[in-house]
Parts: structure tokens; sequence; C-alpha cells
């Protein structure tokens, strides 16, 4: 790999560290960070990890079917993992939420695969590969936010929180090495990235936005919207 390849990686690395810092950097402000987390991640997930797993599994003729029960075995999982902790009261006898870890790791794969994109599109071209870098890199801040929120929402400390955000910011650069050097079949990818669509939409929908609930106020729906315009442009555009 060149040495723009490896420019382009530092700078998704700084980029979701950048993120993830103002979060932390900010805690007592996380209501309006959860609102925006709420609104991103789940227009992550319908418009731009869905839109991906379809043109993939389109391009290669795998049914939509099965990407959509993908979508739906993924929500059904995750709420059968949050029922079972609840159950065992863990949440309750001082114990840190799971879906902290298991949604922070969601996104760390989600970045490690951003970085497998970046490869593939150097493959097809210098262009087009600088296009993908260039998407990674501006939408990459939000997934650093997004980890340290979903992190802190579910009652993780800040020192774990931190070192899920510097995992995810070094994923995308394992992910352009890696897949430079060894590939991923297509197929594999059309269906990983429905479960992360699923993932996403439960995360947001059942932690995330139940916080702007208990926060009535136009800024919080105002950050919401936000969250979701912002990742509508950044999809469109690049």
């Amino acid at each position: 790999m060149n040495s723009l390849v490896y420019m382009l990686a530092f700078f998704t690395f700084l980029s979701t560290l950048l993120g993830g810092y103002i979060t932390l950097k900010f805690r007592k402000s996380l209501p309006y960070f959860f609102a925006f987390a709420a609104g991103s991640v789940i227009a992550v997930a319908f418009l731009d990890i869905l839109p991906e797993s379809i043109s993939i599994s389109s391009d290669l003729g795998i049914p939509l079917r099965g990407i959509m029960l993908t979508i739906v075995g993924s929500i059904f999982l995750f709420s059968l993992i949050e029922k079972f902790f609840a159950s065992h009261n863990l949440e309750h006898s001082g114990h840190a939420h799971v879906l902290g870890p298991i949604g922070a790791s969601g996104m760390i794969i989600h970045s490690f695969l951003d970085g497998a994109a970046i490869a593939a599109a150097f493959q097809l071209s210098v262009s087009a590969g600088i296009i993908v870098a260039l998407a990674v890199i501006f939408h990459d801040m939000t997934d650093g936010i997004n980890t340290v929120v979903v992190m802190l929402r579910n009652r993780q400390p800040v020192r774990k929180a931190a070192c899920f955000l510097i995992a995810d910011a070094l994923a995308p650069v394992l992910g352009l090495i890696i897949i430079s050097m060894i590939g991923i079949p297509e197929s594999w990818l059309a269906y990983i990235l429905a479960f992360f669509v699923g993932e996403f939409i439960y995360i947001g929908a059942s932690t995330l936005l139940p916080e702007t609930r208990e926060h009535p106020s136009k800024k919080i729906i105002a950050l919401t919207a936000l969250g979701i315009i912002l990742i509508a442009i950044l999809t469109s555009i690049l």
C-alpha cells in the first residue's frame, strides 16, 4: 500500500478519537449526546449500512428476504440478550449493563468493515478509494461519539469507554490493512452488514431514544434531528 492509503487510514483514526474525546470531555451534557447518537445510529443503519448490504446482495443474487430475516433475527437476538440479563437483575445489582460492551463491539466491527471498504475501493481505483476513505473519515467522528455514548448510557466506567473508543479508532486502520492482504467474501459481507443494521436499530430504539423521552426539551428534539440530518447529508454527497 502506498503512503496515501496510510495517511487516509491515520485520518480515520483521528476522526474517531476526536468524536469520542468530545463526548468524554463534556459528560455533563450526556443527554444531548444521547439524543444526537439516537438519531445518527438509526440513520446510519437505514441510510448507510442497509443500502450497502442490499446493493451487495443484489449484485450477487442473494435473496432480499435473507437479508431482511437477518435484520429481524439480529433485533430479536439483542432483545433476548437484554431480557436475559434484566431477568438476572444484573443492572439492579450494581453490575454494568451488558449492552454497553455489546453495542460498542458492534461499532468496532462496523468500523473494521469501513476500513475493509476503503481497501476494496482502492483495488478498483485510486479515485474510488479516496472517495470511500473521505466518507469513512467524515462519519467516523459520529462513530466515536456513538461508541462512547452507548458505553456510558449503559453504566460503563469512563476508563472502559475510553478503551472501546481507542479500539474503535484502530478498527478501520486494521480493517484496511488486513483486508488488503486477505480479502473477504462479499456474500459474507452482505449478511454481516445486515446483522449490524438490526443491532443498531435495536440500540437506537431501545437504549438511546428512551433517554430522549426522559428529557423532553426542544434541544433534545433538535439534536436527534441533527443526528439524522447529518448522516443523511453525508450519505448523499459522499
